[in-house]
Protein backbone atom coordinates (compact mmCIF):
# COMPACT_ATOMS: atom_id res chain seq x y z
CA UNK A 1 0.00 0.00 0.00
CA UNK A 2 2.78 2.39 0.60
CA UNK A 3 4.09 1.76 -2.07
CA UNK A 4 1.45 2.27 -4.47
CA UNK A 5 0.98 5.57 -2.75
CA UNK A 6 4.48 6.58 -3.30
CA UNK A 7 3.92 5.56 -7.13
CA UNK A 8 1.30 7.88 -7.11
CA UNK A 9 2.84 10.64 -5.69
CA UNK A 10 5.84 9.83 -8.40
CA UNK A 11 3.37 10.04 -10.90
CA UNK A 12 1.30 12.93 -10.31
CA UNK A 13 4.98 14.96 -9.45
CA UNK A 14 6.06 13.79 -12.71
CA UNK A 15 2.96 15.07 -14.11
CA UNK A 16 3.26 18.54 -12.55
CA UNK A 17 6.86 18.66 -14.15
CA UNK A 18 6.05 17.53 -17.68
CA UNK A 19 2.68 20.33 -17.86
CA UNK A 20 5.34 22.68 -16.88
CA UNK A 21 8.03 21.98 -19.35
CA UNK A 22 4.99 21.10 -22.01
CA UNK A 23 6.26 17.82 -22.65
CA UNK A 24 2.52 16.34 -21.85
CA UNK A 25 1.30 14.42 -24.98
CA UNK A 26 -1.16 16.74 -25.67
CA UNK A 27 1.99 19.54 -25.61
CA UNK A 28 3.98 17.09 -27.99
CA UNK A 29 1.27 17.11 -30.30
CA UNK A 30 1.07 20.34 -30.41
CA UNK A 31 5.20 20.90 -31.49
CA UNK A 32 4.81 18.30 -34.15
CA UNK A 33 1.59 20.20 -35.55
CA UNK A 34 4.38 23.61 -35.72
CA UNK A 35 7.01 21.18 -36.69
CA UNK A 36 4.77 20.86 -40.00
CA UNK A 37 4.25 24.31 -40.12
CA UNK A 38 7.75 25.11 -39.75
CA UNK A 39 9.14 25.71 -43.75
CA UNK A 40 12.50 23.70 -44.28
CA UNK A 41 15.30 24.89 -46.70
CA UNK A 42 17.95 22.54 -48.11
CA UNK A 43 20.52 23.93 -50.14
CA UNK A 44 21.72 22.04 -52.66
CA UNK A 45 25.34 21.48 -54.54
CA UNK A 46 24.35 20.97 -57.61
CA UNK A 47 27.38 20.11 -59.71
CA UNK A 48 30.88 18.02 -58.93
CA UNK A 49 32.99 21.03 -58.95
CA UNK A 50 30.74 22.73 -56.22
CA UNK A 51 30.89 19.45 -54.39
CA UNK A 52 34.49 18.75 -54.69
CA UNK A 53 34.91 22.58 -53.19
CA UNK A 54 33.03 21.71 -49.77
CA UNK A 55 34.90 18.43 -49.41
CA UNK A 56 37.72 20.66 -47.97
CA UNK A 57 35.59 21.45 -44.50
CA UNK A 58 36.49 18.46 -42.58
CA UNK A 59 32.31 18.69 -41.44
CA UNK A 60 31.15 17.75 -44.80
CA UNK A 61 30.35 14.74 -44.45
CA UNK A 62 29.97 13.45 -47.72
CA UNK A 63 32.38 11.87 -50.22
CA UNK A 64 30.24 11.01 -53.22
CA UNK A 65 28.18 13.73 -55.43
CA UNK A 66 26.25 10.61 -56.80
CA UNK A 67 25.29 9.05 -53.27
CA UNK A 68 25.16 12.74 -52.12
CA UNK A 69 22.27 13.11 -54.39
CA UNK A 70 20.50 10.08 -53.44
CA UNK A 71 20.48 10.99 -49.68
CA UNK A 72 19.39 14.58 -50.36
CA UNK A 73 16.12 13.07 -52.33
CA UNK A 74 15.53 11.19 -49.91
CA UNK A 75 15.09 13.65 -47.15
CA UNK A 76 13.29 16.01 -49.16
CA UNK A 77 10.78 12.49 -49.22
CA UNK A 78 10.70 12.59 -46.32
CA UNK A 79 10.11 15.97 -45.27
CA UNK A 80 7.37 15.77 -47.59
CA UNK A 81 5.36 12.25 -46.34
CA UNK A 82 5.41 14.80 -42.84
CA UNK A 83 3.44 17.18 -44.85
CA UNK A 84 6.07 20.12 -44.53
CA UNK A 85 6.85 22.91 -46.98
CA UNK A 86 10.06 22.57 -48.49
CA UNK A 87 12.11 25.00 -50.34
CA UNK A 88 15.07 24.04 -52.29
CA UNK A 89 17.74 26.81 -52.55
CA UNK A 90 21.18 26.79 -54.92
CA UNK A 91 24.04 26.21 -52.27
CA UNK A 92 27.14 28.27 -54.22
CA UNK A 93 30.58 26.97 -52.69
CA UNK A 94 32.40 30.19 -53.49
CA UNK A 95 29.47 32.77 -51.78
CA UNK A 96 29.31 30.62 -48.63
CA UNK A 97 32.86 31.10 -48.04
CA UNK A 98 32.93 34.82 -48.51
CA UNK A 99 29.38 34.89 -46.52
CA UNK A 100 31.72 33.42 -43.65
CA UNK A 101 34.87 35.72 -44.41
CA UNK A 102 32.53 38.83 -44.07
CA UNK A 103 30.98 37.62 -40.83
CA UNK A 104 33.65 36.74 -39.03
CA UNK A 105 31.75 32.59 -39.43
CA UNK A 106 33.96 29.74 -39.08
CA UNK A 107 32.80 27.64 -42.62
CA UNK A 108 33.73 24.04 -40.99
CA UNK A 109 30.40 24.19 -39.20
CA UNK A 110 27.37 22.81 -40.09
CA UNK A 111 25.53 25.20 -38.25
CA UNK A 112 27.00 28.18 -40.11
CA UNK A 113 26.36 25.64 -43.68
CA UNK A 114 22.62 25.67 -42.28
CA UNK A 115 22.74 29.55 -41.60
CA UNK A 116 24.19 30.54 -45.10
CA UNK A 117 21.05 28.13 -46.23
CA UNK A 118 18.65 30.18 -44.96
CA UNK A 119 20.42 33.50 -45.76
CA UNK A 120 20.27 32.31 -49.84
CA UNK A 121 16.61 31.25 -49.58
CA UNK A 122 15.34 34.64 -48.36
CA UNK A 123 16.94 36.51 -51.09
CA UNK A 124 18.22 34.14 -53.72
CA UNK A 125 16.91 31.80 -56.30
CA UNK A 126 14.65 28.51 -55.35
CA UNK A 127 12.55 26.05 -56.11
CA UNK A 128 9.19 24.80 -53.83
CA UNK A 129 9.50 20.44 -53.63
CA UNK A 130 6.17 19.16 -54.33
CA UNK A 131 7.42 15.57 -54.97
CA UNK A 132 8.66 16.34 -58.34
CA UNK A 133 12.36 14.34 -58.98
CA UNK A 134 15.98 15.95 -58.38
CA UNK A 135 16.90 15.48 -61.83
CA UNK A 136 13.87 17.97 -62.77
CA UNK A 137 14.46 19.84 -60.03
CA UNK A 138 18.26 20.77 -61.28
CA UNK A 139 17.88 22.74 -64.35
CA UNK A 140 14.95 24.77 -62.95
CA UNK A 141 16.89 25.86 -60.12
CA UNK A 142 20.00 26.64 -62.12
CA UNK A 143 18.16 28.62 -64.62
CA UNK A 144 16.77 30.68 -61.80
CA UNK A 145 19.57 31.55 -60.44
CA UNK A 146 21.24 32.40 -63.83
CA UNK A 147 18.33 35.14 -64.48
CA UNK A 148 18.35 36.23 -61.40
CA UNK A 149 22.35 37.00 -61.14
CA UNK A 150 21.90 38.16 -65.17
CA UNK A 151 18.89 40.93 -63.54
CA UNK A 152 21.35 42.04 -60.63
CA UNK A 153 24.46 42.12 -62.69
CA UNK A 154 22.12 44.33 -65.54
CA UNK A 155 20.63 46.44 -62.57
CA UNK A 156 24.01 47.42 -61.34
CA UNK A 157 25.17 48.53 -64.74
CA UNK A 158 21.87 50.52 -65.09
CA UNK A 159 22.79 52.01 -61.47
CA UNK A 160 26.34 52.90 -62.00
CA UNK A 161 25.75 55.38 -65.37
CA UNK A 162 24.80 58.20 -63.24
CA UNK A 163 23.00 61.01 -64.79
CA UNK A 164 22.72 62.41 -68.15
CA UNK A 165 25.21 65.51 -68.73
CA UNK A 166 22.46 67.25 -71.16
CA UNK A 167 19.08 67.22 -68.99
CA UNK A 168 19.58 65.60 -65.50
CA UNK A 169 18.01 62.86 -65.86
CA UNK A 170 18.78 59.35 -64.61
CA UNK A 171 20.11 57.65 -67.80
CA UNK A 172 19.38 53.92 -66.30
CA UNK A 173 15.78 54.79 -65.33
CA UNK A 174 15.10 56.74 -68.42
CA UNK A 175 16.47 53.38 -70.52
CA UNK A 176 14.65 51.24 -68.73
CA UNK A 177 11.17 53.35 -68.80
CA UNK A 178 12.32 53.34 -73.24
CA UNK A 179 12.61 49.38 -72.88
CA UNK A 180 9.07 48.82 -70.78
CA UNK A 181 7.47 50.99 -73.89
CA UNK A 182 9.20 48.91 -76.32
CA UNK A 183 8.54 45.58 -74.64
CA UNK A 184 4.43 47.00 -74.07
CA UNK A 185 3.94 47.99 -77.89
CA UNK A 186 6.19 44.43 -78.94
CA UNK A 187 3.80 42.78 -77.34
CA UNK A 188 0.12 44.48 -77.53
CA UNK A 189 1.32 44.38 -82.16
CA UNK A 190 2.06 40.27 -81.85
CA UNK A 191 -1.29 39.59 -81.40
CA UNK A 192 -2.82 36.57 -79.81
CA UNK A 193 -0.91 33.40 -79.36
CA UNK A 194 2.25 31.88 -76.73
CA UNK A 195 4.89 33.96 -77.24
CA UNK A 196 8.52 33.27 -76.44
CA UNK A 197 10.26 36.62 -76.23
CA UNK A 198 14.61 36.59 -76.38
CA UNK A 199 16.28 39.65 -75.67
CA UNK A 200 20.19 39.15 -75.82
CA UNK A 201 23.28 42.44 -75.46
CA UNK A 202 27.11 41.76 -75.21
CA UNK A 203 28.73 43.90 -72.85
CA UNK A 204 32.00 44.31 -70.95
CA UNK A 205 32.24 41.10 -69.18
CA UNK A 206 29.25 38.85 -70.32
CA UNK A 207 26.77 38.15 -73.17
CA UNK A 208 23.24 38.93 -70.88
CA UNK A 209 20.28 36.67 -72.25
CA UNK A 210 16.83 37.36 -71.06
CA UNK A 211 14.06 35.07 -71.49
CA UNK A 212 9.83 36.20 -71.31
CA UNK A 213 6.94 33.69 -71.84
CA UNK A 214 3.64 35.32 -72.69
CA UNK A 215 0.15 34.64 -73.57
CA UNK A 216 -2.97 36.02 -75.14
CA UNK A 217 -6.03 35.39 -76.00
CA UNK A 218 -7.83 37.10 -78.94
CA UNK A 219 -9.50 39.61 -76.49
CA UNK A 220 -7.49 41.24 -73.58
CA UNK A 221 -3.78 41.89 -72.97
CA UNK A 222 -0.82 39.47 -73.08
CA UNK A 223 -0.64 37.33 -69.88
CA UNK A 224 2.93 37.91 -68.48
CA UNK A 225 5.08 36.99 -65.07
CA UNK A 226 5.92 40.23 -63.60
CA UNK A 227 9.04 39.25 -62.47
CA UNK A 228 10.17 38.00 -65.83
CA UNK A 229 9.15 41.31 -67.72
CA UNK A 230 11.28 43.11 -65.45
CA UNK A 231 13.95 41.31 -66.22
CA UNK A 232 13.98 41.07 -69.66
CA UNK A 233 12.82 45.15 -69.61
CA UNK A 234 16.17 45.38 -67.80
CA UNK A 235 18.52 43.56 -70.20
CA UNK A 236 16.86 45.40 -72.87
CA UNK A 237 17.45 48.37 -70.63
CA UNK A 238 21.12 47.30 -70.41
CA UNK A 239 21.31 47.37 -74.53
CA UNK A 240 19.28 51.07 -74.47
CA UNK A 241 21.20 52.84 -72.31
CA UNK A 242 24.99 51.56 -73.46
CA UNK A 243 24.40 51.69 -77.40
CA UNK A 244 24.78 48.37 -77.64
CA UNK A 245 24.11 45.65 -80.85
CA UNK A 246 21.40 44.06 -78.95
CA UNK A 247 18.45 41.77 -80.47
CA UNK A 248 14.98 40.73 -79.50
CA UNK A 249 13.52 37.45 -81.25
CA UNK A 250 9.98 36.66 -80.87
CA UNK A 251 8.55 33.24 -81.66
CA UNK A 252 4.49 32.63 -81.47
CA UNK A 253 2.66 29.61 -81.44
CA UNK A 254 -0.71 29.36 -82.44
CA UNK A 255 -3.58 26.14 -82.79
CA UNK A 256 -3.93 24.75 -86.55
CA UNK A 257 -0.69 26.84 -87.65
CA UNK A 258 3.04 26.52 -87.82
CA UNK A 259 5.31 28.54 -85.37
CA UNK A 260 6.49 32.07 -86.30
CA UNK A 261 9.50 33.55 -85.53
CA UNK A 262 10.09 37.41 -85.96
CA UNK A 263 13.35 39.04 -85.27
CA UNK A 264 14.55 42.98 -84.48
CA UNK A 265 17.78 44.78 -83.62
CA UNK A 266 18.16 47.65 -81.22
CA UNK A 267 19.33 50.62 -83.00
CA UNK A 268 19.15 54.29 -81.28
CA UNK A 269 16.32 53.26 -78.83
CA UNK A 270 14.43 51.17 -80.83
CA UNK A 271 13.55 48.14 -82.17
CA UNK A 272 14.59 47.86 -85.79
CA UNK A 273 12.71 44.83 -87.99
CA UNK A 274 15.10 42.29 -89.52
CA UNK A 275 14.18 40.62 -93.03
CA UNK A 276 13.10 37.82 -93.34
CA UNK A 277 16.90 36.39 -94.35
CA UNK A 278 18.42 37.95 -91.74
CA UNK A 279 15.52 36.55 -89.29
CA UNK A 280 16.80 32.69 -90.90
CA UNK A 281 20.41 33.72 -90.60
CA UNK A 282 20.74 34.47 -87.28
CA UNK A 283 18.02 31.63 -86.09
CA UNK A 284 19.64 29.20 -88.06
CA UNK A 285 23.18 30.21 -87.25
CA UNK A 286 25.32 28.16 -84.02
CA UNK A 287 26.29 31.44 -82.15
CA UNK A 288 29.62 29.73 -80.93
CA UNK A 289 30.75 28.25 -83.70
CA UNK A 290 29.35 30.15 -86.50
CA UNK A 291 28.13 26.75 -88.43
CA UNK A 292 24.49 26.76 -89.61
CA UNK A 293 22.08 24.93 -87.94
CA UNK A 294 19.21 23.01 -89.90
CA UNK A 295 16.18 24.54 -89.84
CA UNK A 296 12.78 23.35 -87.56
CA UNK A 297 10.34 22.03 -89.70
CA UNK A 298 6.89 23.64 -88.93
CA UNK A 299 8.40 27.29 -88.11
CA UNK A 300 8.09 30.03 -90.35
CA UNK A 301 10.96 32.42 -90.16
CA UNK A 302 9.43 35.90 -90.74
CA UNK A 303 10.46 39.90 -91.10
CA UNK A 304 9.93 41.63 -88.06
CA UNK A 305 6.84 44.01 -88.15
CA UNK A 306 6.71 47.73 -87.33
CA UNK A 307 5.86 47.65 -83.32
CA UNK A 308 4.93 51.69 -83.29
CA UNK A 309 6.61 52.66 -80.60
CA UNK A 310 7.28 56.58 -79.41
CA UNK A 311 10.09 57.76 -81.05
CA UNK A 312 13.47 57.46 -78.44
CA UNK A 313 14.48 60.51 -76.41
CA UNK A 314 18.17 61.02 -76.52
CA UNK A 315 20.97 60.89 -73.87
CA UNK A 316 24.51 61.27 -74.08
Amino acid sequence: MAQTENTKRTTKHSSKQNKRHGTTAHGTTLRRTLRREAPSTVGLLVDEQDFAAMRRYRTFPFDDHTAYLHQVEGLLKALAAQGMHTTIALFDPEDYAEFCAESGLDADTGANRSRFTAEIAAAGATVAYTGQRLTDVIPVLVSRAVRQATWEYATLLLADLGACVDCGQDIGRAAFDRASHLLMRLLETAGPGTHHLVCSTPTENDQLLAVLHTHRDTTGPARLDTSEGAEFATVLAVAIALESPGGVVLRTSAPDSPDRVHGWRLAHGTLVPLTAGEVFNAYCTDAETGEPVSPESGVEYCAGFDIGADEAERHH
